[in-house]
């Protein structure tokens, strides 16, 4: 009886030893890069860590690799726990079965980049260090790259670019992830197309809370000769550059320059196009609104000339008050052309030979004598021999009929239209260039 007990028993561990064996050889043996899941079986008090991994021969996590774990996850290991670990060695010269979980778990953040070169969304990475081709970077569990050329963020430590790039260490950066590869450890991220996404958001944003007519203040960004860029708060909206000044401007850096800090008024917004029209010179005041109040012909006034063209030159006063003064009004009258007497930027003492608000119109003279005479001060009535009559009699008299025809347009160019708007062909410049390239430009 005893024997064939004993057969039996023999029979089922045999059996046993054969279904143990199959078990195992299910898996195939672990390779080199090869990333498997398991279980935690005991936990040194050294720092090791022994896995199960389902094959013949359990994995040793050494402590060094457990250090590098962030210290929440670390804390949450236990007896059990399911783990996934990278094959660093199949078999070390003592016959062990090296693994870790740093790089197991590198192996979930390598997915979740391939899935981010996809999706193309922007993530938050920090700068840990910089070398000659740009700034390392850590995201997640892994060690990452911003090439110089996709870096927008520049550090303010010195003229040095080491001293600059010192700067950004520990900075927290928005980017977008356009290389992986795993094989090569590669990972590189780009902050300059992260920002173009940033500010479409944030254009987008701003257009869902802009209303026209609103009042904003922004920071000058760029001048191009179309107009002006101005930020809001992340995205750039364009001031032409008739919505400048009221006065005549030839170029937005005579009134403004990059960094300046002003108030602006919303004309328009498209949001199907992302385009924000504004003005600045809705906020200041119409100088011809009083101007009959303020003025007078024959007033001396002091000015500043906006544009020389062949039959003379615009005159801006400081108020904004802009208007012709004549060839045949300037000095003596027998100049034969005007560039060789003024130039753009000049500050001029005049008099006013013309005042029309209602057609938003003002003539200038230098031929009744300026600066005046003691005790002139304050006359209206004629100088010099030459009365009001005939000192606007003489600009017309003068100048050639085509320019006289050419004075008057010119003069009314400043006319606001009852909805200012910025016009296509400029609209399509702002779209066409970017805030960037027009700082960069300017």
């Amino acid at each position: 009886m005893s024997v064939e007990k004993t057969e039996r028993e023999k029979k089922l561990q045999a059996e046993f030893l054969e279904l143990l064996e199959a078990s195992f050889t299910q898996l195939a043996p672990p390779e080199r890069g090869e990333i498997r899941n398991a279980t935690i079986l005991q936990i040194d008090p050294k720092g090791d860590i022994i896995v199960d991994l389902g094959t013949k021969q359990d994995g040793i996590v050494p402590a060094q690799d457990t250090e590098r774990l962030d210290p929440d996850y670390r804390s949450k290991l236990m007896v059990g726990a399911q783990v996934p670990v990278y094959i660093m060695n199949p078999r070390d010269n003592d016959g062990n079965l090296i693994v870790s979980i740093n790089q197991g778990l590198q192996q979930y953040d390598w997915e979740a980049a391939r899935t981010l070169l996809t999706s193309e969304d922007v993530v938050e990475v920090t700068v840990t260090g910089h070398n000659r081709g740009g700034v390392l970077v850590r995201w997640r569990r892994l060690e990452g790259f911003i090439p110089t050329s996709h870096l927008v963020t520049v550090g303010t430590g010195g003229h040095d670019r080491r001293d600059s790039l010192n700067t950004l260490n520990n900075r927290v950066l928005g980017v977008k992830v356009i290389e992986v590869d795993q094989e090569r450890r590669r990972l590189i991220f780009s902050e300059r197309e992260a920002q173009k996404e940033w500010r479409q958001q944030q254009k987008a944003r701003l257009l869902s809370e802009l209303m026209e007519g609103d009042v904003v203040t922004g920071t000058v960004t760029g001048l191009r000769d179309f107009g002006a860029f101005v930020n809001l708060g992340g995205a750039d909206g364009l001031i032409h550059v008739s919505e400048l000044a009221w006065h005549r401007v030839d170029h937005p850096r005579d009134v403004l320059k990059i960094g300046d800090e002003i108030e602006v008024y919303v004309l328009s917004l498209d949001r199907d196009t992302n385009r924000i029209a504004l003005s600045r010179k809705r906020l200041l005041p119409d100088p011809w609104s009083d101007a009959m109040n303020r003025y007078h012909e024959g007033q001396q006034v002091e000015g500043t000339v906006t544009n020389v063209v062949d039959f003379g030159a615009f005159i801006a006063l400081d108020d904004g008050l802009e208007g012709l003064l004549h060839l045949s009004e300037m000095g003596d009258g027998t100049l034969k052309e005007p560039h060789s007497y003024v130039k753009k930027g000049d500050r001029l003492q005049l008099r006013i030979s013309r005042l029309e608000p209602d057609k938003r119109r003002v003539g200038f003279t230098q031929r009744w004598g300026v600066p005046p005479t003691e005790g002139e001060e304050g006359a209206e009535g004629s100088e010099g021999g030459v009365s009001m009559e005939d000192a606007a009699t003489d600009v017309n008299e003068t100048a050639p009929e085509d320019e006289t025809q050419n004075v008057e347009p010119t003069a009314e160019a400043n006319t606001p239209e009852p909805e200012a708007s910025v016009p296509q062909n400029d609209q399509q410049d702002q779209n066409d260039e970017t805030p960037e390239d027009a700082a960069e430009q300017a």
